[in-house]
């Protein structure tokens, strides 16, 4: 391996490790959640956008699982009133829409960024089209696993009874609702000026 690799493989571990870190740092602290009476609007979903931006599907399939992870862990210690449920209905499916979505969500951001960023004409929308990208997946993904596993539960009808709703399409609706819009809002603005700054920053082409 030649010095200009070895350069490039420690600079994007030390990126990669930042991106993790940062991650890790909003989950346990007020910066990762907004909390709502229902579905948390979550900011975790800006770092795994400029993580898929700036380092690739790779990069962002790696911080969505860190962001997965921490997820799972609040199910584990109860810190998630709603994923420790889950995870007492069904272990496996409550780890699958943890992580697996997140670890989807991290690396299809990153194939959308790099698929435009390659067509000149689409450059420069491809870092708002990548920010807006990684919330819509994280709820499609997240929202989809949760009604795969979980819908015909009592727990989870329950919730669709108190919401007036019938099926697993209105379900998705009213549960996401206006969390869901600004949870897209914010990362989309956020994540594209800091992805694009930081791109800018590193001299990424």
């Amino acid at each position: 391996m030649s010095n200009s690799n070895k350069k490039f493989d420690t600079r994007y571990m030390v990126e990669l490790a930042m991106m993790i870190a940062i991650i890790i740092l909003m989950s346990f602290t007020p910066l990762g959640y907004l909390r709502t009476p229902g579905l948390s609007i979550t900011l975790l979903t800006i770092p795994v956008a400029v993580g898929a931006i700036i380092l690739g599907p790779k990069g962002g399939a790696i911080c969505g699982l860190a962001f997965g992870a921490t997820s799972f862990y609040m199910a584990l210690n109860g810190s998630s009133a709603f994923a420790a449920m889950l995870l007492s209905i069904n272990p496996f499916g409550t780890f699958i829409t943890c992580i697996v979505a997140r670890v989807l969500e991290g690396w299809l951001t990153g194939l959308i960024f790099a698929a435009l960023y390659k067509k000149a004409s689409a450059r420069k929308v491809s870092y708002y089209v990548a920010s807006l990208a990684c919330p819509l997946l994280n709820t499609l993904f997240f929202m989809g696993f949760l009604c795969i596993f979980f819908y015909n539960t009592e727990y989870i009808q329950g919730i669709a009874s108190g919401l007036g709703v019938s099926n697993p399409i209105l379900f998705v609706a009213a549960f996401v609702g206006v969390q869901g819009l600004i949870e897209a809002v914010i990362c989309f603005i956020i994540g594209s000026i800091v992805s694009r700054a930081l791109c800018a920053a590193l001299k990424r082409s």
